[in-house]
């Protein structure tokens, strides 16, 4: 008896206890070989590196950082809770997105996208480029995944700055955490938020933005309203600003700075609302 209760626990160790979120970065020329680091004194390779830059997943969806100027946060919806970009490579064939696979229904644009970072100079948007050298690194943990994007060199207020972004995914928790740090002995003022297309429906509360609606996605097999949601901690930030394509929030000059992100998609079996998002988020 003390054998099978033995077995038990353990396959519940191994059942419970698995990490369901995973990391994807490789070449275009070699999807075999996948890298946890890879760099550019150019900072651009989004023509080179798979899905344009580095990738992570949880269960409920997977992102990506542009490795490019724009270091924007994309995102990939699913349909059903799983792991995928081994297999899709962010960009399923249309028979199985209109399975059960996810797809690419977010579109980025010129913006930050969901929970991407740029600077602010006190007047308007500072970008992560140029710069001496871009990196991205990938890694794991017992139950996160996370990637990292460092600007170095970028000019900031007659100066330059070296930036670096954490996206950090959990197994069994939907939301994402984005982290900015300053790595220069000086402060910033970062600027962050979530974009927005027209018709799309949102809400505002004390400590977060959440949208939905049909994204003009050009790649996906078919159209679907997607979600996206950023909470943040109000007194980390001292101007809301609406440009028209994005939310975005202005942060007080610091050496670091913390925000949530979540998305979901009218194909899923949970949030697959607006009013189901919102209510998730308010929790």
């Amino acid at each position: 008896m003390k054998i099978s209760f033995v077995a038990f626990l353990l396959f519940c160790g191994i059942c419970f206890g698995q990490n369901n979120t995973d990391t994807s970065l490789y070449m275009k020329s070699d999807k075999i070989t996948y890298l946890t680091d890879i760099g550019s004194e150019s900072g651009d390779l989004y023509k080179t590196i798979g899905h344009h830059g580095p990738a992570i997943e949880n269960e409920w969806m997977a992102l990506r950082i542009y490795f490019s100027e724009k270091v924007a946060i994309d995102v990939y919806s699913k349909q059903k809770p799983g792991l995928e970009l081994k297999g899709a490579s962010w960009y399923p064939t249309p028979e199985q997105q209109k399975g059960v696979w996810g797809a690419d229904y977010y579109k980025v644009a010129n913006t930050v996208g969901l929970g991407g970072v740029k600077l602010w100079d006190g007047e308007k948007v500072v970008p992560l480029n140029p710069v001496s050298n871009r990196l991205a690194r990938v890694g794991k943990t017992d139950n996160t995944s996370w990637m990292e994007m460092i600007s170095k060199g970028v000019p900031y207020k007659g100066g330059k700055v070296d930036i670096l972004i954490r996206v950090t995914v959990f197994s069994g928790k939907r939301e994402a955490k984005v982290e900015a740090i300053c790595l220069s002995k000086t402060k910033v003022q970062f600027v962050t938020g979530v974009n927005y297309f027209k018709d799309f429906k949102s809400d505002k509360g004390a400590n977060y933005i959440a949208v939905w609606g049909l994204h003009p996605e050009d790649v996906a097999a078919e159209s679907i309203e997607v979600g996206a949601a950023i909470k943040y901690n109000p007194k980390d930030y001292v101007k809301n600003v609406d440009d028209g394509t994005q939310y975005l929030l202005v942060s007080k000059p610091t050496n670091h700075l913390e925000t949530t992100i979540l998305s979901s998609c009218a194909k899923e079996q949970e949030l697959n609302t607006f009013d189901k998002l919102v209510s998730y988020v308010k929790k």
